[in-house]
């Protein structure tokens, strides 16, 4: 009979746990975890030192019973949750809800699901962390009071289903205030130049860029100033008068950290974040091998540490010398110091580098392989030798301007050769003829300028959320999907194309959030509070006091709300349109989708129909009203109201303004108006009865 009882998270481990540890070891699963904060109320005695009170989660019971059954059986019990704040938790509370205490019980964590380190894991048994346990519960005890509190605000001020949250709320924010910006950017007008000279002894022609004049470095901003310059240029006599040459050294990327992981598998597999967590849960909990049954082939997915363990490195090394040679083995790029990770962990990599892609296609889906592919390449180069470049610099004098030219070409491919982004291939696939020097005859034949507008700041994409998230200190590697995944699902915001864009109701919640609870989704509060959290899991700050000093305020705040708030509910606004059954004047309500028009004579009339806010511009195809609409994912535009006979359709707002140059629409952008036909560019500042008017809409 078996005589110790190993408790993991996921029955997806139990069978491969099980064959690694043998005939004397049980194996069995919780399911995630096995208490938590009640769903009907706050659960937080904030009257007796804001004590939580943990129930059963609901549907948890058999499991528990199952497990207290095997724990009498067990001489000793081990705990083999999660490596991470939240695993240590689930174990704490598998003690409180098995009554663990004065048993023979110990916690043990392994960085991966490889027979290796689950039996190295015995031999390092230890107590329960009881930091990590408190930070975890400090950030769940700050999350319920944050959602259970706010949330039924928004219920009252807007509609039943929204919820707030600690980070979701921060996130909302900075994906709001990036639309303002893009909203308000004035595009600005840019030429540049480039100028083709023939070279001496070389056949092929020699392009160069318009840099200024001599060591001044010049703007092009009109036509007219591009047409000056080409004719200083043309027939006159132009000259090499610099050319430096020299080596640039590219360093190996770091290995994935779940942030950098999440970012890449986006860039280049165009997964979401929340696919990609799913897929290496998979790949880190195991997959089974042909001939070898089931392993993890991946290091715990959940991590914002890069570094490696000394075996992994030698591994590593070993592996890269006998496949690609000695000069290729590297000593592994080293992260700045400086920044707060939870270095307990190891970067996210190949648990078996002889395991390679290749090898395992055949025991992998498509997109496991993908993904795998990727972790495999990554880590790989993170070990290897950085690439060499030789570079070439070329100033080209003539007329009183300067045109430059530079190239590189590869020495040494070092990690390249495993793992080689596409633009670094576009950026490096650039030479110069081996024969330019101060001597070489250069003469001009043509000159070719080209109109450019500045681009707004790039919508946030999921992968660029969550870069800005780590940057700035807010959540910690688990958070970053649950927290996107939230605000698409409440329809805060929407996908389309990668891009992720505000809807209507976002930005009410947002604005709404901004002006109750300013701190709540101040960016430095939320990331000073990640800090606050990473204080205690080091036994620096106790979690109560950081909860003690939290609440009040927030309370005040709600409170506070609930009065200054009552003016701003969304109520029934009464609109033009008569309904067509009962003959009442309709009234504009707020759905999922934003607003529509419903019957005020509901339940005995049931009519709606869509919702289109008139702007008071004509369309400029057909004359008839412009509305404003929103896209089928929620994202605001402006259209004929006529569609789909007329197809007019802009996605910034008309102005009643018509362009003094061209004729065409102009679009309200911030404080100034710029005209909508392409190429035109014109600018001019908005009236101020027209931007009061817009302020107060």
């Amino acid at each position: 009979m078996a005589k110790y009882l190993v408790i993991v998270e996921s029955p997806a481990k139990v069978k491969t746990i099980k064959k690694f540890l043998g005939a004397n070891y049980e194996v069995a699963a919780s399911n995630g975890h096995v208490r938590d904060l009640p769903k009907s109320q706050l659960g937080i005695d904030v009257e007796h030192d804001y004590e939580p009170k943990y129930i059963t989660i609901r549907g948890k019971g058999d499991i528990l019973a199952n497990l207290r059954k095997e724990v009498k059986k067990a001489e000793k019990i081990y705990l083999a949750t999660d490596p991470d704040r939240e695993g240590e938790a689930i174990s704490w509370h598998l003690m409180e809800a098995l009554k663990l205490s004065g048993k023979k019980v110990y916690r043990i964590t392994f960085n991966e699901i490889t027979k290796n380190a689950v039996k190295e894991s015995l031999k390092h048994a230890r107590e329960i962390d009881m930091n990590l346990v408190d930070a975890q519960q400090a950030r769940r005890v700050l999350d319920r009071m944050v959602g259970y509190r706010i949330s039924p605000l928004l219920w009252a001020k807007v509609k039943r289903g929204l919820s707030a949250g600690r980070v979701q709320s921060v996130a909302l924010r900075i994906i709001c205030d990036r639309e303002d910006e893009i909203n308000a950017f004035i595009p600005e007008e840019y030429w540049t130049l480039e100028g083709t000279f023939a070279v001496s002894k070389e056949k092929k022609p020699l392009k160069a860029k318009y840099y200024g004049e001599g060591e001044n470095k010049r703007v092009l901003k009109s036509q007219e100033e591009v047409e000056a310059v080409k004719k200083d240029c043309l027939g006159a006599a132009f000259s090499v008068t610099d050319v430096k040459r020299g080596e640039r050294v590219k360093k190996a990327p770091l290995p994935f950290t779940t942030s950098t992981l999440q970012q890449e598998a986006s860039r280049v597999l165009n997964f979401s974040t929340q696919k990609t967590m799913r897929l290496a849960q998979q790949l880190y909990e195991g997959i089974d091998i042909k001939g070898n049954g089931t392993v993890g082939i991946i290091t715990y997915l959940r991590t914002d540490s890069t570094r490696v363990s000394e075996e992994a490195e030698q591994m590593a090394r070993e592996y890269i010398s006998r496949q690609y040679g000695e000069e290729y083995a590297g000593e592994g790029t080293v992260k700045k110091a400086g920044q707060k990770i939870q270095d307990a962990h190891e970067a996210i990599r190949p648990t078996d580098v002889a395991r390679t892609p290749l090898e395992m296609k055949e025991s992998l889906s498509r997109d496991q392989f993908r993904l795998y592919q990727l972790i495999w390449k990554r880590f790989m180069a993170s070990r290897m030798a950085a690439a060499r470049y030789e570079t070439t610099s070329v100033k080209i004098d003539g007329g009183g301007h300067r045109f430059t030219v530079a190239a590189s070409k590869i020495l040494f491919d070092g990690f390249l050769s495993v793992y080689a982004p596409e633009d670094e291939e576009k950026a490096e696939n650039n030479t110069l003829g081996t024969g330019i020097g101060k001597e070489t005859k250069i003469a001009p034949k043509e000159f070719e300028g080209v109109q450019h507008f500045t681009q707004p700041p790039a919508h946030y994409t999921e992968a660029s959320l969550v870069r800005t998230l780590e940057e700035l200190g807010i959540g910690r590697p688990s958070t970053y999907a649950p927290t996107i995944t939230t605000i698409l699902a409440r329809r805060y915001v929407v996908k389309e194309n990668k891009n992720l864009y505000v809807t209507e109701l976002g930005e009410v919640v947002n604005s709404m959030m901004k002006k109750a609870f300013p701190s709540i989704v101040d960016v430095n509060f939320t990331a000073n509070m990640e800090a606050l959290l990473d204080g205690v899991s080091e036994g620096k700050v106790n979690w109560k006091t950081i909860v003690s000093n939290f609440y009040p305020d927030l309370d005040e705040a709600v409170q506070r709300a609930e009065k200054e708030l009552a003016e701003v509910k969304i109520g029934d606004e009464e609109s033009d349109e008569v309904c067509e059954l009962c003959g009442r004047r309709m009234v504009i309500k707020y759905g999922p989708h934003g607003r529509f028009l419903a019957c005020p004579g509901f339940p005995e009339c049931r009519n709606t129909k869509p919702y289109y806010e008139k702007i008071g511009v004509p369309c400029p195809k057909c004359g008839k009203d412009i509305v404003m609409k929103k896209t089928q994912k929620g994202r605001r535009y402006y259209g004929c109201i006529d569609n789909p006979e007329c197809d007019f359709m802009v996605w910034q707002k008309p102005s009643k303004e018509k362009c003094p140059v061209c004729g065409s629409i102009m679009l309200e952008k911030g404080n100034r108006l710029v005209c909508s036909k392409e190429g035109c560019g014109h600018v001019m500042p908005r009236k101020n009865g027209e931007k009061e008017e817009n302020q107060e809409t």
